[in-house]
Formats: C-alpha cells, sequence, structure tokens
C-alpha cells in the first residue's frame, strides 16, 4: 500500500492494517519454512508495509508532542 493512501486513514486503522500485518508475516514465515511457500517476495513486501504503517503512527505521535510542545511554552 502506497504511503499516500495510508496516510488518508485513522490511526485505529492503522493499528488495525498493522496487527493484519504482523499476522500475514507470521503465516508467510511459517510457510517458507515448510516450503510451502513459492513467491517469498511477499514476506519481504509485508516488512516493508509493516515499516510504513509503523513510520506513519510515529509521525503522527510525533505530530501530536510538538504541537502540544509548543502550547506549554507560551
Amino acid at each position: 500500500m502506497q504511503p499516500r493512501e495510508l496516510r488518508k486513514l485513522t490511526t485505529d486503522e492503522l493499528q488495525s492494517r498493522l496487527d493484519e500485518a504482523y499476522q500475514e508475516q507470521f503465516n508467510l514465515r511459517r510457510a517458507v519454512n515448510l516450503g510451502r511457500l513459492e513467491d517469498t517476495s511477499r514476506v519481504e513486501a509485508v516488512k516493508r508495509d509493516i515499516a510504513r504503517i509503523k513510520t506513519i503512527l510515529r509521525e503522527r505521535e510525533l505530530g501530536a508532542e510538538l504541537s502540544g510542545a509548543g502550547e506549554e511554552v507560551q
């Protein structure tokens, strides 16, 4: 999924997608270990999706902290 599409989602939706991605990653790794997965590139794609989602969640967290910090200084 593209970052631009992910940024349109709410934080709760992103957290849900993150949980789903972790579950898919677990299932894919298990399939690789059992020798049942032919397209191993999907493992890396899911890993990148997890990183994208976590990055956007962190950006939102830092944005909230920065906007709150400005109010405390004044």
